[in-house]
């Protein structure tokens, strides 16, 4: 629950890869279940010669040469039948015949000594495949950890050449030679790259129109029907007073809402609107920050009140909520103030509209766990959604000087089409309040500063 990164790392290579083009998923908290349907609708929306990128932060190991990500509701110990399989899903992209397969894997590899199993799964010669794992085989993956708007390590780096027009392998090597200069991690974390990649393939390089097309339209609009959101909405009560709601996306799976009050009679002294159907100490605030909004308060309107519904994937009906309005007018004294309400329908957004709260629909990520000799089962009934990952056992690190305050990194990830999974920390429904989840608005990108900051006052955190 104390970690910030994965959700800083997710957004902002979420807003770097569009500016690539990329038809981004970005998703938070999500569970075995949400995880195995998030990418089967990934796969969906491949075809030939499309570019996949996968980024993944958070729990993490690595048995036998295969990475495993771990949902938010892994028992603990958890086993490869709890988890996905990395290579699981870059074989089923290698169906799609894709262009270009990346995996950006921002997570511990060390071994998972409660999972002996020893997977056997076979991926086919396309030499076009790139790993960039943010930590060596056996090694753990670090974020820093301080008072101010910070990335993790690996994407602190990346974040500033993701944009470079240079082959992926190559923008992946200067990533890992500015890494190797950080005094932080040095000797701890090092940037490893995999890669059978035999052409020039660069993230930036320009979406042409090829025979798919008409394929690729359907699977924009696919991608599309996920991402909409509600429009605003003007509400108007008897009293005369007139409320705007408007909606942002955090996520694919995270929904601001903000209501401000555009119109109201003269003679009204007081006048106030909230939502209801949430819990008002951590909904309905003045500020963005107040209720978790950190990432996107700079480009929402002011004077607003506030409200952050994470954990979309779990909606399962239309979301209705009502709006209350309260007020009082000059001739009325001392008494109470007036209530109005009426309520709002707006349906499924975002990625709730792909239900990714069922059990597994589609088997294509399952059966590939399900290949012979592989690590995985079936996952039997689903298990109930927990809100943080459950730390091990770290008493062994804190006996490393200047080290401490070591904890695991949550589940991040973005995915183009690109997928990031992110696992942040605000529990269903609700946002985190700020003593649960503070994170400043904005990140120094002054690598020397932060440096000198981490090196005075350093807290590392394995994922």
């Amino acid at each position: 629950p104390q970690l910030k990164a994965p959700m800083v790392d997710v957004y902002e290579l979420t807003n770097l890869l569009r500016q690539l083009n990329f038809k981004v998923v970005s998703l938070l908290d999500l569970t075995e279940s949400e995880m195995r349907n998030a990418v089967d609708e990934f796969l969906l929306l491949l075809h030939k010669g499309v570019y996949g990128l996968l980024y993944y932060a958070g729990h993490g190991y690595e048995n036998y040469g295969n990475s495993f990500m771990v949902p938010v509701d892994a028992p603990n110990p958890y086993h490869s039948a709890n988890c996905l399989c990395v290579q699981s899903v870059l074989k089923l992209m290698q169906e799609k015949e894709t262009g270009l397969n990346v995996f950006l894997l921002d997570m511990c590899r060390k071994r998972n000594f409660h999972d002996d199993s020893t997977p056997n799964i076979v991926l086919r010669v396309t030499a076009n495949i790139v790993f960039g794992y943010a930590t060596c085989q056996d090694a753990e993956a670090f974020e820093l950890s301080s008072t101010s708007f910070i990335n993790g390590v690996f994407v602190k780096f990346l974040k500033k050449r993701l944009l470079d027009d240079e082959k992926i392998t190559v923008v992946l090597d200067r990533v890992a030679e500015d890494m190797g200069q950080f005094d932080a991690t040095k000797g701890k974390q090092a940037l490893e790259i995999r890669s059978s990649l035999s052409e020039r393939r660069a993230l930036t390089d320009p979406v042409v129109s090829g025979d798919g097309h008409d394929l690729a339209h359907v699977h924009s609009r696919q991608w599309a029907k996920a991402h909409e959101l509600p429009e605003s909405m003007s509400l108007s009560f008897d009293c005369g007073v007139q409320i705007k709601l408007g909606f942002a996306a955090e996520f694919s799976n995270v929904l601001v809402i903000y209501t401000h009050i555009v119109k109201k009679p003269a003679d009204m002294t007081f006048c106030q609107a909230h939502d209801l159907d949430v819990d008002p100490k951590e909904m309905n605030r003045e500020t963005p920050e107040e209720t978790g909004i950190y990432l996107l308060s700079s480009s929402l309107p002011q004077h607003c009140l506030y409200t952050r519904l994470s954990s979309l994937q779990k909606l399962r009906e239309e979301l209705v909520f009502t709006v209350c309005l309260q007020g009082t007018f000059e001739s009325m004294g001392e008494e109470p103030p007036i209530h109005w309400t009426k309520s709002v329908n707006i349906r499924k957004p975002l990625i709730a509209r792909l239900d990714l709260h069922r059990p597994v629909r589609r088997n294509s990520c399952l059966q590939t766990c399900l290949m012979p000799h592989s690590p995985c089962h079936s996952p039997g009934p689903e298990h109930h959604a927990h809100l943080y990952h459950q730390a091990p056992d770290y008493s062994r690190l804190l006996s490393q000087p200047h080290f401490l305050d070591v904890a695991e990194l949550p589940l991040g990830a973005v995915g183009g089409c690109g997928m990031p999974f992110g696992d942040g920390t605000s529990p269903c429904g609700l946002s985190s309040s700020p003593g649960r989840f503070s994170i400043p608005i904005e990140a120094s990108d002054d690598i020397n500063e932060v440096q000198t900051v981490f090196i005075n006052s350093l807290q590392l955190q394995p994922q």
